[in-house]
């Protein structure tokens, strides 16, 4: 299991993120306000603006500090890593 450093040492494991998006989009609003109301969210930020919202495959919806792209690229370099490529 890789983990991904999500911000502030938080991690989550890089096989189980399905999605990471911005908050900015009505649609992801909604999505974070349901998992809320569901328990399903996990705020990752300390307190900082939530700048990506990642999407797990337990429909668990994590809040995170960084930017998608941030997010996105050390979750493929994870990826990379596993399959034996070099960074």
């Amino acid at each position: 299991m890789r983990l991904v450093n999500i911000g502030y040492g938080n991690m989550v494991s890089s096989s189980r993120i399905v999605a990471v998006v911005g908050p900015e989009a009505a649609p992801i609003r909604r999505l974070i306000q349901d998992a809320r109301d569901a328990g399903r969210v996990v705020d990752a930020t300390c307190g900082h603006k939530t700048r990506a919202v990642v999407i797990t495959d337990s429909d668990h919806v994590i809040l995170s500090p960084l930017l998608p792209e941030t997010v996105a690229a050390r979750a493929d370099d994870r990826r990379t890593d596993e399959e034996g490529g070099s960074l």
